[in-house]
């Protein structure tokens, strides 16, 4: 059950005192032009094996060539993917949750009822992709900084809405009269 808006495009409200499901608007990563590098060099090193493959100098093996496609593989090409996978973003209707680690997780929350001040970053790269990094702060915890996040400006407009309907949600319940369930 919800209750009518008086201004169109506005996500409805709850009735007071009612409890809401919480919904995930948005989970992102960072931009994937970081994974840029990391494709050139894969192709590099493959381009570079099939040209080396039964061509090499007396000294060396294949089995060497191989070794050292692999190791450089691994190093530039897996670990930075590993990396970008490893970051997530993710904005519910009641709060931001940014986690990191592959193994061991990293996960900090920011409440949108507590309300916070959103703080937009972008480079001249980043403005060409349409990237950015948002830093929100709420002034008493360290600020949670959502680093090369793609469309930054919807995200942004997205977290405003957030904290400005929760704001407005949390001083309606608090003032609201309490409902009392009659005895049966």
């Amino acid at each position: 059950m919800t209750q009518p808006t008086a201004y169109p495009g506005r996500p409805l409200t709850p009735v007071p005192a009612a409890s809401s499901p919480e919904l995930r608007l948005a989970r992102v990563r960072a931009h994937g032009r970081s994974l840029l590098w990391p494709v050139l060099i894969l192709l590099a090193v493959a381009g570079a094996v099939g040209y080396f493959l039964g061509n090499l100098p007396a000294p060396f093996e294949d089995w060497m060539l191989w070794a050292a496609a692999g190791l450089v593989i691994l190093l530039l090409v897996v670990l930075p993917y590993l990396s970008w996978l490893s970051r997530t973003y993710t904005v519910t209707t009641r709060r931001v949750i940014a986690q990191s680690g592959l193994i061991g997780r990293r996960r900090t929350e920011l409440s949108h009822a507590r309300g916070y001040t959103i703080g937009e970053r972008r480079g001249p790269i980043q403005r060409i992709w349409g990237a950015g990094t948002l830093t929100l702060s709420n002034g008493v915890d360290a600020p949670l900084r959502l680093a090369n996040i793609p469309s930054v400006r919807l995200v942004h407009e997205v977290l405003a809405d957030q904290v400005e309907v929760s704001q407005i949600l949390a001083h309606r319940d608090s003032h609201s009269i309490p409902v009392v369930a009659p005895d049966a």
